[in-house]
């Protein structure tokens, strides 16, 4: 490992900031998807139906941010490393969402629901909540492998990709 290296291991290269703006139209996309599907429950009468694909989209963007950030270094700081860069970037935002989720369930003033759900029960849905572990149990909630955290599953699926890419991806 070069003194450069050592002294500079989170270096980065070139910032596209054109890049930022389109996630951030995508991300204000899906919003407002989202509200339209309560807002207007007929899809065919929602403006903005086509908006799903945002996500597709954005999976793209995060495909090739990770892939030019990381192709020429990853086997330098390794895939441990990789991964821990990761998770730290990432699943703070996990766990803030999941906590946010478990304070929803638990203080919803629409529902009981969360009365069903007790004790370990509630902890081992918090938990798998807080590791991206999908949980189907809890059936009554709307999106139910992920129900304390929804958006949660972009970020499992990120998870999966930034796996498959340090293991395999980069190599080729």
């Amino acid at each position: 490992m070069s003194a450069e290296h050592i002294a500079h291991p989170l270096k980065t290269k070139q910032h596209f900031d054109i890049l930022d703006g389109l996630r951030g139209v995508a991300a204000v996309a899906v919003v407002i998807f989202h509200f339209m599907e309560f807002a207007t429950p007929d899809y065919t009468q929602n403006f903005i139906a086509h908006a799903y694909l945002a996500v597709d989209f954005f999976f793209c963007l995060s495909g090739f941010v990770i892939a030019y950030a990381y192709d020429n270094r990853l086997q330098t700081i390794g895939t441990w490393q990789f991964f821990k860069l990761r998770l730290i970037r990432l699943h703070p935002l996990v766990i803030i969402g999941s906590v946010l989720g478990l304070l929803s369930f638990v203080f919803d003033p629409f529902s009981n629901l969360h009365q069903l759900y007790q004790g370990s029960k509630m902890l081992l849905m918090f938990v798998a909540s807080c590791l991206l572990i999908p949980y189907p149990l809890v059936k009554e909630r709307y999106f139910n492998l992920f129900h304390l955290n929804p958006p949660s599953w972009s970020l499992f699926w990120e998870y999966m990709a930034n796996i498959a890419y340090a293991l395999a991806l980069y190599r080729l």
